[in-house]
């Protein structure tokens, strides 16, 4: 596609230089990446200045840059290299407004699906795709545990990647006859406009509790990062949204979708009913249009009954019958992380991704409720470095108030001080049924060694990642790895 052609796309303020007719050959915002006839878009990042790279990729051969900053490089540069320099208001708009045209708008030829919430993206979205799958469909995915094109597995390293990645997998999807893409649209992604300019067909809202207050820096900017996947939802899109969650009403209110709820509540457009589970899953119903549809799933937790039922109504509404919803239900896999039990005999280990206090505090509440009476409960946790502090003391009461044991631990305590961490969380803590074990396979080991022979052991907030991050340094580190080492498995 020419330069001229990509450059209708973007609202320029000012065109200076030398506006090539020639193809482009792909559009990067890392200049390591530039190549011969390429189009770098500089972004003000977290950690860098892509405009201090602004010249590395004009050295590589781009033909034009797109910045916001007028003054980062002197125009006579511009000039004298033959390259186009594109002055913008905001470059990430720019960077999903040229990637949507380079690669075709390929979020119009699937049928795209956008997932946003504190808790239960994930699993919500598997459930999603093991649904349309099992309806026949082959399906893209792009997450936080992994991206897939049908089968395929692609590493992930963002939740939600950068709008020209999630343009180019779109745009492969399609390629390779996906008709549908689910996708996790977290609130960094939301706000860093890396989902503008897509086109939904459906939207699907979980829930929302304090997260990321490091970045959004209040409750109310994060819930308003969350609105705007609703909010950009065409006339012809669906918002599905959680009716018990009491901030929904908040994320859907001006949304131009066509709204459906699920829930337990009797209002809900996808009542759940008779929710039920133990260690071995979950059962319940799920009542739409005065018919029920009993549902099972392997997944443990009534908000495994909720996901479910986000991601029955989610393809339902899109046109799956309501049985084969039914049956992508049963046909869903254990997602890595996501309260997955280790152990074959009566002790057994959960290995949870939870991380923030209320997807700890629902998932402890789970393992109370299954746990046979006389079996002690155990927690092991602890709370990221550089993140938002003001969830960890909350997480340490709430740890100590359902555990019988609570062992507080590192996470990735990236680079901070980890007994700085660990002090931020002991704050919150009024019982005295807890230790600290700083080194995180020291506590799991000492941890399944010395608890009960019946015991049950949260190893909370890693879940399927395989790396610890210390001191800025990440090493192949598993949850589930060393609890199966422990375990002597």
């Amino acid at each position: 596609m020419e330069l001229t052609h990509l450059l209708n796309s973007v609202q320029a303020v000012q065109v200076v230089g030398e506006v090539q007719r020639k193809d482009v050959a792909s559009i990067v915002y890392d200049s390591r990446k530039s190549v011969k006839n390429s189009i770098f878009v500089a972004i003000k990042g977290f950690n860098t200045d892509g405009h201090k790279f602004i010249l590395d990729a004009i050295n590589k051969g781009a033909l034009a840059v797109v910045l916001e900053d007028n003054d980062a490089v002197p125009e006579d540069i511009f000039m004298h290299q033959g390259v186009a320099k594109i002055l913008v208001k905001n470059s990430r708009v720019a960077l999903a407004q040229l990637s949507n045209s380079f690669y075709k708008e390929p979020s119009k030829k699937l049928k795209l699906i956008g997932i946003t919430g504190t808790n239960g993206k994930t699993t919500t979205a598997y459930f999603i795709k093991s649904i349309l799958e099992t309806a026949g469909n082959k399906v893209g995915l792009t997450g936080t545990i992994a991206n897939y094109i049908g089968k395929e597995k692609l590493d992930s390293s963002l939740t939600t990647p950068e709008a020209n990645d999630m343009n180019q997998l779109l745009f492969e999807m399609y390629n390779k006859d996906c008709g549908y893409a689910v996708m996790e649209a977290s609130s960094h992604s939301l706000v860093l406009k890396r989902t503008f300019d897509l086109h939904f067909a459906a939207g699907v809202f979980t829930n929302i509790t304090s997260d990321h207050l490091d970045f959004h820096e209040s409750f109310e900017n994060y819930l308003s990062a969350k609105k705007i996947l609703f909010s950009s939802l065409s006339e012809s899109a669906f918002g599905i949204y959680n009716i018990d969650d009491s901030s929904s009403t908040l994320i859907v209110d001006d949304s131009k979708s066509k709204l459906f709820s699920y829930g337990v509540s009797s209002n809900a457009d996808f009542l759940l009913k008779d929710i039920h589970y133990d260690l071995e899953g979950t059962n319940f119903t799920i009542s739409y249009k005065g018919k029920n549809y009993p549902a099972n799933t392997s997944l443990v937790g009534e908000f495994n009954a909720y996901n479910a039922g986000a991601a029955f109504a989610t393809t339902v509404l899109l046109g799956v019958n309501e049985n084969k919803a039914i049956e992508g239900i049963k046909n869903t896999q254990q997602v890595p992380g996501r309260f997955e039990i280790i152990g074959s005999g009566l002790k057994k280990v959960i290995v949870d991704y939870s991380h923030t206090a209320d997807s700890l505090e629902k998932t402890l509440i789970a393992l109370r409720k299954i746990a046979k009476d006389g079996q002690p409960v155990y927690t092991v946790f602890g709370c990221g470095g550089n993140r938002d502090k003001t969830k960890r003391p909350v997480m340490g009461k709430i740890a100590t108030e359902y555990s019988d044991i609570a062992i507080i631990t590192s996470d990735n305590p990236r680079n901070e001080n980890p007994f700085e961490i660990i002090d931020d969380i002991k704050n919150g803590i009024s019982k005295n049924n807890y230790s600290v074990i700083e080194d995180r396979e020291e506590a799991i080991k000492d941890t399944i060694e010395k608890s009960e022979g019946n015991a049950v052991i949260l190893i909370a907030g890693k879940g399927h990642e395989n790396y610890q991050e210390i001191k800025g340094v990440r090493k192949h580190f598993s949850d589930k790895e060393i609890a199966l080492r422990y375990l002597g498995k």
